[in-house]
């Protein structure tokens, strides 16, 4: 089982950006998804690159604004947030997934993401 690690959560004013990135040995193996629970709401999928990195999607909250990318050289996945907004405020986990639809085989522990002025 992977022991994913996120970093690079905290707190951003609104319109300004982050750069998540989630590591593991192994990671190179698996489509990684980023997803997010804000407080009282459900888990939801934010983004999902496959395991080469020739897919990406992105939830329609986010479209145009978060970019996912993978470097399995370095076993890290990326996810560039830009112009926040503080309904992005979340925290936000990395899965490990064999593709892009899920199940998730493996969850990172979480990082926290505050979007307020």
């Amino acid at each position: 089982q992977l022991q994913l690690v996120e970093s690079g959560g905290g707190l951003v004013q609104p319109g300004g950006s982050l750069r998540l990135s989630c590591a593991a040995s192994g990671l190179d193996y698996y489509a990684i998804g980023w997803f997010r629970q804000a407080p009282g709401k459900e888990r939801e999928g934010v983004s999902c690159i496959s395991m080469r990195g020739g897919s990406t999607n992105y939830a329609d909250s986010v479209k145009g604004r978060f970019t996912i990318s993978r470097d399995n050289v370095k076993n890290t996945v990326y996810l560039q947030m830009n112009s926040l907004k503080p309904e992005d405020t979340a925290v936000y986990y990395c899965g490990a997934e064999y593709y892009c639809t899920g199940p998730v085989a493996s969850w990172g522990q979480g990082t926290q993401i505050t979007v307020s002025s």
